[in-house]
């Protein structure tokens, strides 16, 4: 029994480890940074005491989520890489980044600009851009992708998609599904015109503008 005990014990941290930083990406991503770390603790469920001991400053536990985040783009173009079609690949690749940045609501752009010399991303930024590169490659030497789509078109594309505002989270999720499936389309070296998403509601309904009475005197 106690061979087993500290197998358990790391295996227990592990656990709790990843539950706080799934309960930080979510919390961060709706509520934003300021977000308490006992709100954070509470969210994961653990104590306060286990939260610290894994992450002592709330600088540490938003980097180690941003760093999930950007690991998480980068695997969605390695999975793209390993598809034995080139082109689904690419689509695919496409499809899930859209979705993950609509999950991601601001998290970056708020770690950036209250972190910003937190960590130094250059290695997987350049690592990731030169995946994404032969992403392109292998799609345009199967004809489907136009010849003039460049890695800088991807880049204008993450920037449009970021822009994205919606209502509610599905809402957000559903116009990065279309976002994408437009996309997909554009960068077809052949356009074949295929059914797009539902288009959801981006903002709530206009209030109804008010009608006024008048003032001028009810002549019978």
């Amino acid at each position: 029994m106690n061979a087993h005990l500290p197998h358990a014990l790391r295996s227990d941290a592990r656990d709790n480890r990843e539950r706080l930083l799934e309960a930080a990406r979510t919390v961060f991503v709706s509520a934003g940074l300021d977000v308490p770390m006992r709100e954070i603790a509470r969210r994961a469920g653990v104590g306060p005491a286990t939260l610290y001991r894994h992450f002592p400053t709330k600088e540490m536990l938003v980097a180690e989520a941003f760093t999930d985040q950007m690991l998480a783009c980068r695997s969605l173009v390695d999975e793209g890489l390993a598809d034995p079609d080139p082109w689904h690949g690419f689509c695919l690749t496409i499809e899930k980044f859209c979705e993950l940045q609509a999950r991601d609501h601001g998290f970056t752009e708020a770690f950036m600009s209250t972190y910003p010399h937190a960590l130094d991303f250059a290695a997987i930024r350049t690592s990731s851009l030169t995946a994404a590169a032969e992403l392109i490659r292998r799609a345009k030497d199967t004809g489907h992708l136009r010849p003039d789509i460049t890695l800088d078109d991807l880049i204008l594309m993450i920037m449009a998609n970021n822009g994205i505002h919606a209502s509610t989270p599905a809402a957000r999720l559903a116009a990065a599904r279309r976002f994408a499936a437009l996309m997909i389309q554009a960068f077809r070296a052949s356009p074949e015109p295929t059914p797009l998403p539902p288009l959801p509601r981006l903002m709530p309904p206009a209030a109804p503008v008010p009608r006024h009475k008048s003032n001028r005197p009810n002549i019978r």
